[in-house]
């Protein structure tokens, strides 16, 4: 079928019938630029696929969600989300970011691995189990702004959906699932001293203070170590005084720390930590992307580990970050991929991906069904 036929009007379908649905949505998506803040195109192409299908799309902002047929507000409610947003080609690229090149068993296009494959694999989950009479309610949302956690993307769209349970999160993870993911935590820190010449050894040189904070955050090493996050990490990534000249001493030098914090941490325990053994200001710039974990015991995880589904914690962020309720992450395609110039996704991982996800949610049924 072509990535121009319009999908069946009749929700379900067998796992061919959804591939090759996912695959047409695909290149269709791959052919939209939706860089994060600039995925209404790609909002659109979504709404009308629902609308092709007979099921009502909703959207806030560029965010688009649908619920399934039977939804009941006196059951639970699983959220199947992953996001439509993408990067920006880097300068790496051969190929035209904006073209569908199916090829060598690969489909080759900006965003196809990061989430395209694992976007409109959940999509054929959700339209496989749309008529459904579940224990519990579904609701598909592809979300926006993800890759620069922007707040009008799962954050704000969260605000305005019927209570969520627990989620599926659509990212490439070869098929494994994250059951955790380390938090970030972006502090702005200032070292000041007093300004003096150079050349007549006066002032207090805060570029010195800075370095020696600099010093202490690079060998320090949080004692709580996660089994599956391993140890918090800590990395400066940029330096800068407002001199000009080379003949003054500095009286003020900020930087840039970027922090990836385990679920044995909270962000306040980290900054407490961290003041108390360096003399620069700290100003957080960011505490919204926290750190998350499903315990082992979730119906979720227990249904992925049934069907031989190995758990991993991530050290990257997704949109579980921003989620205050029990979220696993998993889909095909593999981080390695992303962002990188050619990006492409084996065409075969996404029917793997729709056979894992129905598979899962059935169990997930058997699970809720036993309790």
């Amino acid at each position: 079928m072509s990535s121009k036929q319009t999908p069946s009007r009749r929700p379900g379908g067998n796992i061919d019938n959804l591939y090759s649905e996912a695959i047409n949505l695909l290149k269709q998506l791959i052919a939209i630029p939706s860089f994060s803040k600039e995925e209404n195109k790609t909002a659109n192409c979504l709404e009308n696929f629902f609308r092709q299908k007979n099921i009502k799309p909703n959207r806030y902002l560029n965010n688009v969600w649908v619920a399934n047929k039977h939804f009941n507000e006196n059951k639970t409610t699983l959220l199947l989300n992953s996001h439509h947003d993408t990067v920006k080609p880097n300068k790496g690229y051969t190929l035209n970011p904006f073209e569908a090149i199916e090829k060598d068993g690969k489909l080759f296009g900006l965003g196809s691995n990061d989430a395209g494959g694992p976007l409109v694999s959940l999509l054929a989950t959700f339209v496989h189990f749309y008529e459904a009479d579940l224990p519990f309610n579904i609701i598909f949302a592809a979300t926006a702004e993800e890759e620069i956690s922007g707040k009008n993307g799962v954050e704000n769209l969260l605000k305005g959906l019927p209570k969520i349970n627990c989620a599926i999160v659509g990212e490439p993870t070869l098929l494994n699932m994250a059951v955790a993911e380390k938090g970030l935590l972006v502090l702005d820190c200032v070292a000041h001293g007093r300004a003096g010449h150079a050349a007549r050894n006066e002032g207090v040189n805060a570029l010195y203070i800075a370095m020696k904070d600099i010093q202490w955050l690079s060998t320090f090493q949080f004692p709580k170590k996660s089994s599956l996050l391993g140890p918090v990490h800590v990395a400066v990534t940029s330096i800068n005084t407002e001199n000009k000249t080379h003949n003054i001493v500095p009286s003020e030098c900020s930087f840039l720390v970027d922090v990836r914090v385990n679920e044995l941490y909270s962000f306040e325990e980290i900054i407490s930590i961290i003041k108390e053994n360096i003399q620069s200001e700290i100003h957080p710039r960011s505490i919204r992307l926290k750190p998350s974990f499903i315990a082992a015991s979730h119906p979720l995880v227990i249904a992925a580990h049934k069907m031989g589904i190995s758990s991993y914690g991530s050290p990257t962020c997704s949109d579980m970050a921003l989620m205050d309720f029990p979220s696993l992450k998993i889909g095909p395609g593999d981080s390695a991929r992303s962002h990188s110039a050619d990006e492409f996704i084996f065409v075969n991982e996404i029917k793997e991906g729709i056979k894992t996800y129905i598979g899962l949610i059935m169990n997930y049924k058997l699970e809720i069904m036993a309790q």
